[in-house]
Formats: C-alpha cells, structure tokens, sequence
C-alpha cells in the first residue's frame, strides 16, 4: 500500500531572515504601540502613577533628611568635638595667634563653615567672653575634680564613673546640675524596661483575641469585636497617659503596695493598651488569610476548632503574627506622650517597680530647655539617633526571623 506524501521544502535562508525580520519589527511595533497607549492613550493615569512614585519618593528623601540632621547635631558628640568641663583651659584673646586654628575652633564649639565665615575681630570677642565667664565661676568649682572632668566622653556616657559625694562608681542621667552626668545607661534600661512590660502584656492578650476572632467566634460576634477592638487605636496617647496618671497608678499602687506610684510597672501597662490593637489588626489579619482548605483538612483528619486553630492555623500565620509583635514593639519603644506622664526619676536598676526614665521621655521632657549648639541639646540628639538605630536593627532581625518563619512553616523564601 502506497502513501503519497507531500514533505515541503525546507525554507531558504533568505525566507527565515526575512522571517526573523518581521517578527522584530511586529515585536517593536507592539512596544511601540504600547508605550504610546500607555502615556498618549491614557494620560490620567499616567499621571497619577508618576505622581504616586514622587509621593513614595519624597516620604524616603523627607526620612533620609530627617535622620540627617538627626546625626549632623550628634556628630559633635559621637566623634568626641564637645568639651562640657566646667572649668577649662583659658584661651587669652591676646593669644589667638599662638594656638591652631582647630584647637580655637574646638573651644570656642564652633562648626568648621562657621569659624571660617567669622573675621577674627569676632573670634577675639567670643574669646574675651570666655574669659570672662571663667572669671565668674565660683571657687569651690575650680578646685572641684568634677569640674574638669569632660562629661560628654564616650566613657562618661556609658561607663560608671565615682563622682564626688558617692562612695562607689554609679551610672547618673543628672543633665542639670552644677556637674551636668549624662549617662545613657539609665535611659536605656528604663526604655527596655518599659517596652519589654508592655510587649509582655500586649501580646498574649491581642494575640489570643485574634485567634478567637479569627477561628472560634461566630460570625455575628467577630462583626461586632474586631471594629471595637480596633477602634480602640484611635484613642490619643495623652488620653491613656491621663488614664494611667490618675486611675492606674493608683489602683496598682494599693494592690502591691510599693512606694513609688510612677513606675515602669505603671508604665508597661499603659503602653500594652496602646499596642493591643495594633497586634490584634494584624494578627487577625493574617490569621484570616490562612486557607480555609487547612482548617477543613484539620477537622476531616478529626482535630477539633481548638485544635485546627492551635495546631494548624496558628503556625502556617505566625511571620504575619511575629510581624505584628515587631511592629508592637516599634510603636512601645517610640511611644513618648504615655512614658513621659507615667515615668518618673531614672534610675538604674531592673526592678520594675522602681521609677524609670526613657530615651523619648527626656528628649521631650529637655528639649525646650536646653541651650542651642549646647553639649546638653547634642546629648538630647545622639540619644535620638542612637534610638533610631537600635529601632533599624531591631527591624533587620525581626525581619530575618520572619523570613526565617516562611521559609520553615510555608515552604517560601
């Protein structure tokens, strides 16, 4: 049996470039075209775009300048320009001549582009004020140690150091005094104190109320609890600092008995009432975007709702839960209007029902009061921007440790 088939010839090289050729200019043709529809065709949304992207643009920029000037006032401070001793060596005017011009620069505390503006015959006069006003300072300062004694120096803002008066090396935040101390130490422990109790309370409580919203409620309770429950982020912070002042402390006071009312015992709690909805909204949140296919394979294997919500639900949602405990956590250590009415006295020590100071307290609390360009108003800015790092590398570990998360209970990177 015979089979006539007809096999085409195969193309000439000509017909395939020629082919090759078309096809590019079809492709360019369709770029082209789209390009066009994209910025001619549709010019409003074209627009709106770009507009987004500077938007987005511009919140960056106003962030990066932001942390800028932060630095720019600190950086006096962090590479050791500022000498706050009280009593110092005298630069007689008359002397000008003989010391570099660094060194003039340094005493008198002033920029690099402002000692090279200023004529000499100001220089002279800011030196004859500095004379002067070594002249007034009392005696008994003179021939005080303390009074030499350079406190803005790395080692005096975070080591212990014996002044006089103590017995034994103690870490002091005393910026107004005859002696300004500004030890970091006591802020620091005071902001770990406070935002540690205030995750500790938080947490546990908006977390299990997701879960029951989420998971175990009807659907007529969870329309009603998630909106109240996230209501409650709106309330301001002076009104839960109020709350705190005058009801709280109070009322914690007369349960356990300790001598100091403003603690940062007091204080914790308050600040868990202002991270509660935070957690809660994004726990519930993604707890809710678990597939419902995982909680329906639970209950046919026999888990129970407890158990499909505890042993299913929970671990496939915990990155967005454990985004949310980082995202609490921001909101504790930046939170100052709450602190800055329930805290009192710093103090170094771990006991939470002692009186604590945070980093965000005193720079709101000091910041009206201290003298411009002085070591005071720079100490005020290295601790801000000491808290905006510690604030970023918080935020790289946590989200290492979500991605971590992911990668474990989702299988994704």
């Amino acid at each position: 049996m015979k089979t006539n088939m007809h096999i085409a010839p195969a193309p000439s090289g000509h017909q395939v470039k020629q082919g090759g050729n078309m096809f590019n200019q079809n492709k360019n043709l369709q770029q082209s075209v789209g390009l066009r529809r994209g910025a001619f065709s549709r010019p409003i949304e074209y627009v709106i775009e770009k507009l987004l992207f500077l938007i987005s643009l511009t919140a960056i920029i106003a962030i990066f300048f932001i942390f800028a000037f932060i630095g720019k006032e600190a950086l006096p401070i962090f590479f050791g320009k500022t000498n706050s001793a009280l009593v110092q060596e005298v630069i007689k005017p008359e002397d000008i001549d003989k010391y570099p011009a660094e060194k003039i620069r340094d005493y008198l505390g002033l920029s690099r582009s402002k000692y090279k503006k200023m004529p000499k015959d100001t220089l002279i006069m800011l030196l004859e004020v500095k004379a002067e006003a070594h002249k007034e300072i009392p005696e008994s300062f003179k021939n005080d140690k303390d009074a030499r004694v350079n406190t803005t120096d790395w080692k005096y803002l975070i080591m212990p150091h014996q002044w006089s008066g103590y017995d034994k090396p103690v870490y002091i935040w005393q910026p107004v005094s005859n002696i300004p101390k500004f030890n970091f130490m006591p802020l620091i422990i005071g902001s770990i104190k406070t935002t540690l109790l205030g995750i500790l309370f938080a947490v546990p409580i908006s977390v299990a109320a997701a879960i029951y919203v989420s998971q175990l409620a009807r659907p007529s309770i969870r329309e009603i609890a998630k909106p109240i429950i996230e209501l409650f982020s709106g309330i301001p912070s002076v009104v839960i600092g109020f709350f705190a002042l005058i009801v709280m402390a109070t009322f914690f006071q007369e349960i356990f008995k300790y001598e100091i009312r403003l603690n940062a015992f007091v204080a914790g709690v308050a600040l868990s009432l202002s991270v509660i909805p935070i957690v809660f909204s994004i726990s519930e949140d993604a707890l809710s975007s678990v597939p419902r296919s995982y909680v329906e394979g639970a209950y046919a294997l026999g888990s129970t709702k407890w158990q499909a919500a505890w042993q299913v639900v929970v671990p496939a949602a915990s990155s967005g839960i454990l985004a949310a405990v980082v995202l609490g956590f921001g909101r504790a250590i930046g939170e100052t209007m709450i602190v800055l009415m329930v805290t009192s006295a710093s103090e170094m020590t771990w006991n939470i029902f002692a009186g604590a100071r945070t980093i965000t307290a005193a720079i709101a609390a000091e910041m009206a009061e201290v003298v411009f360009g002085g070591p005071h108003y720079r100490i005020l800015f290295l601790l801000g921007a000491l808290l905006f790092g510690f604030t970023f590398l918080a935020n790289i570990i946590a989200q290492s440790a979500i991605a971590k998360f992911k990668e474990k209970f989702e299988g994704t990177k």
